[in-house]
């Protein structure tokens, strides 16, 4: 038996290599020659079907352009030559007054088909050649204005107010009370905490999870609070006896985010199973399971109308899904990057979705493209916007930019200042909410703290102007 040469692969590559080579090089030369007929039909085909509108709108302008030259010519004509200027008479050879400021065309310029005019009489000129009837050369080009650019509401510029330490994890979830006394966060300690909202001290401390706390909601109708995290558990807190009242079984990985339906008693979650999951509140049943995205997804809202959920995911798609049918209704796939996170407006039919690549606006039910909000450069983890039109993105660097709504200007951007003897790497802001005024923001760091801004009630439009310069705005978007 004879024993095999072993060689190395760097060899074993270039043989296979070799041998391709070899089988395909002799069809090389076999391809067809370019028919230049035949090319040239199809690049006219091409060039109608793409740029037909444009070659008819240069046809008609060069039209235009030929009879007024004609026109010019005319005058001129007329003009250095007296005896062929015709004039309305009154019948006896006698020339009627005519207004000296009108134009006299010449008869040999005139186009006596159309104007069925006999040669012993005149008319008082105009100042262009008449078409026919059935000629459609005259249409005018009238050149497209780009859309004009509403100016930024003036908003107050925001500072920090207040900053709450506790946690001894990253802060990665807020959810704010709805008759804003207090709020909730949770953090990689594996706690929830309860804080007071005027005062900013402790109220409560909830534990049960085994894991970072990732998610959490507070219901509107009931006395309850949802949390979930990345031991795959979904909670409901009684918050009458301060414990766990049901769990919500199915998710196969972390669970990432949840959202509340306003008006219905369900229960959106999703996380790194790549699904999104409807729970009935009461009975725990896991009504829908929502699946297509191919990666984590890592942000989920519901909004009233339709019903409908809307997801985020790293796989850089958003999803629209159809509550009663628990199915994808649209898939927005402009984002080029992970989305992170997505916000509805407190009284916009809108929503907004945040990835490294930009900022975009997009109108509900169909989820019709709006604006692209450009400048955080940055990983976006979360964003927040009050009935006021500040919407405010905050960066995996710790940088928090604030926006108008409307128009995308963004009017402050700062660095979240970080706690004494945490490191730079800690500069990171995870989750952020406004209070149910709008008055305050409330945001999740990585230096395990929460930290409370309100706006500079000492400002105004004379000490901040809005920064406005259109034309740049323009240059870039049109």
């Amino acid at each position: 038996m004879e024993e095999v040469q072993r060689h190395s692969v760097h060899t074993l590559i270039f043989r296979s290599l070799k041998r391709t080579h070899d089988m395909f090089v002799s069809n090389q030369g076999a391809l067809p020659e370019i028919d230049d007929k035949l090319e040239k039909i199809r690049k006219s085909i091409k060039a109608h079907d793409s740029y037909s509108l444009v070659f008819d709108r240069v046809a008609r302008a060069e039209s235009n352009r030929k009879c007024a030259e004609i026109a010019n010519s005319g005058r001129k004509s007329s003009l250095s030559n007296p005896e062929k200027v015709l004039y309305i008479t009154n019948g006896q050879d006698n020339p009627v007054n005519v207004n000296t400021n009108a134009t006299i065309l010449a008869a040999d310029t005139i186009n006596k088909n159309n104007f069925d005019i006999p040669s012993s009489t005149a008319m008082v000129a105009m100042t262009g050649i008449r078409p026919s009837v059935n000629s459609t050369s005259n249409v005018q080009l009238i050149p497209k204005k780009a859309p004009a650019i509403p100016k930024p509401t003036w908003h107050a510029p925001w500072k920090l107010a207040r900053v709450i330490s506790g946690h001894l994890g990253w802060v990665r979830c807020i959810a704010v009370e709805p008759q804003n006394e207090w709020f909730a966060t949770g953090a990689g300690d594996r706690v929830i905490k309860i804080w007071d909202l005027a005062s900013g001290k402790l109220k409560l401390s909830l534990t049960g999870h085994v894991s970072t706390v990732r998610g959490l909601a507070v219901s509107t109708k009931h006395p309850y609070l949802f949390s979930c995290g990345e031991d795959r558990q979904v909670k409901c807190w009684d918050l009458e006896y301060n414990k766990v009242i049901r769990h919500y079984h199915g998710h196969l990985s972390a669970v990432y985010s949840m959202a509340l339906h306003p008006t219905i008693d369900v229960l959106a979650t999703s996380g790194r199973d790549s699904t999104a999951r409807i729970w009935d509140m009461r009975t725990k049943a896991n009504i829908h399971t929502l699946t297509g995205h191919t990666n984590t997804v890592a942000s989920v809202v519901a909004q009233a109308v339709n019903p409908q959920i809307i997801t985020g995911s790293h796989d850089s798609t958003i999803r629209l899904w159809d509550l009663a049918a628990g199915k994808s209704v649209c898939t927005l796939t402009n984002h080029k990057k992970s989305v992170r996170s997505i916000v509805l407006h407190p009284t916009l039919y809108m929503f907004a979705s945040a990835s490294p690549d930009n900022i975009k606006q997009w109108r509900c039910p169909e989820g019709n493209f709006i604006q692209n909000i450009s400048g955080h450069n940055a990983i976006v983890n979360c964003m927040a916007v009050n009935a006021d039109g500040v919407l405010v993105s905050g960066g995996d660097n710790g940088t928090m930019f604030f926006w108008d709504w409307r128009t995308g200007y963004n009017f402050q951007r700062f660095q979240a200042p970080l706690q004494p003897g945490s490191m730079d790497s800690e500069a990171g802001i995870f989750a952020m909410a406004f209070d149910q005024s709008g008055s305050r923001l409330i945001t999740a760091e990585a230096d395990k703290t929460i930290k409370i801004y309100k706006e500079d009630e000492e400002a105004s439009e004379d000490t901040h102007p809005v920064n406005w310069r259109p034309e740049i705005l323009k240059r870039r978007k049109f």
